[in-house]
């Protein structure tokens, strides 16, 4: 696939502190394959979904263990750039710009109400190899407990133009776009989220059968969050892995409902 443009997911990866246990888990759920483990990058291994890279696994750096976690990344045509908006606008770089061999340009990053992205400014590695199929990136949402700074936050650093999406149960959720492509969305944490689960950013990844992704995820030792509901988007369920990292399933095949009106915001 083409660099995306500014602001449009682009990666994913997740550390894990037993990587193997992961791709058994994942391999499992998502139907994933593994390429070999980059040993000059901290064991990075490639995630593959009918051949094509959809993602990374890769263990923890010394003195960086703690929770898994999916990191979202985000395109830009220049990462140092990019890193001193976030800056400029509140937000934390937590490491880089750092150049990864000739593949690109990487900044990991937290928002002001704590959410963390990356940050990728593409080399000869230029992302996902495919989208919106089976196995591969499907969608992805900020979740956050203070929405007004994450509302503020994103669009000035990066070209976003945003929209808030019309729900019968009233819930506060934002989409940006850019252009006129939708390319991540914002949903306010409420009381249902345990004060305990950080802020963060949920990764949806394609399936055939939502029901079958979920029972298997439960069957190899994962937790639903919630779901599986139906959507005009598709039938979709979040589950928290066996290492704690939370992603999302959706089958798109599989809609229900009229899709939800959207106002732009002034």
């Amino acid at each position: 696939m083409a660099v995306q443009s500014e602001g449009v997911p682009c990666w994913a990866d997740a550390m894990f502190a037993d990587v193997e246990s992961a791709k058994s888990f994942y391999g499992d759920v998502l139907g994933w394959t593994f390429g070999e483990a980059a040993t000059e990058f901290g064991n990075y291994t490639e995630v593959y979904s009918d051949g094509k890279a959809v993602a990374a696994v890769v263990p923890p750096m010394p003195g960086a263990e703690g929770q898994s976690a999916w990191c979202l990344y985000l395109a830009s045509p220049d990462a140092a750039a990019t890193a001193r908006k976030i800056q400029d606008n509140g937000g934390e770089i937590l490491m880089g710009p750092m150049q990864v061999s000739d593949f690109g340009t990487m900044v990991l990053a937290r928002d002001p109400g704590g959410v963390v992205f990356g940050v990728w400014q593409a080399g000869t590695h230029e992302g996902f190899q495919a989208m919106g199929t089976r196995g591969a990136y499907c969608w992805a949402e900020v979740f956050t407990r203070e929405p007004g700074k994450s509302d503020g936050f994103f669009p000035a650093v990066f070209p976003y133009r945003a929209k808030t999406m019309e729900t019968p149960e009233g819930i506060d959720f934002r989409v940006f776009h850019v252009g006129d492509d939708p390319v991540l969305g914002r949903m306010e944490m409420g009381d249902e989220f345990p004060p305990e689960v950080p802020p963060y950013i949920n990764v949806y990844f394609g399936v055939d059968d939502c029901d079958a992704a979920v029972a298997k995820a439960t069957e190899r030792g994962g937790a639903v969050v919630w779901g599986p509901m139906d959507t005009p988007f598709g039938r979709f369920a979040s589950v928290r892995d066996p290492q704690g990292a939370t992603f999302s399933v959706i089958d798109m095949s599989r809609t229900e409902g009229e899709m939800p009106a959207m106002t732009d915001v002034p």
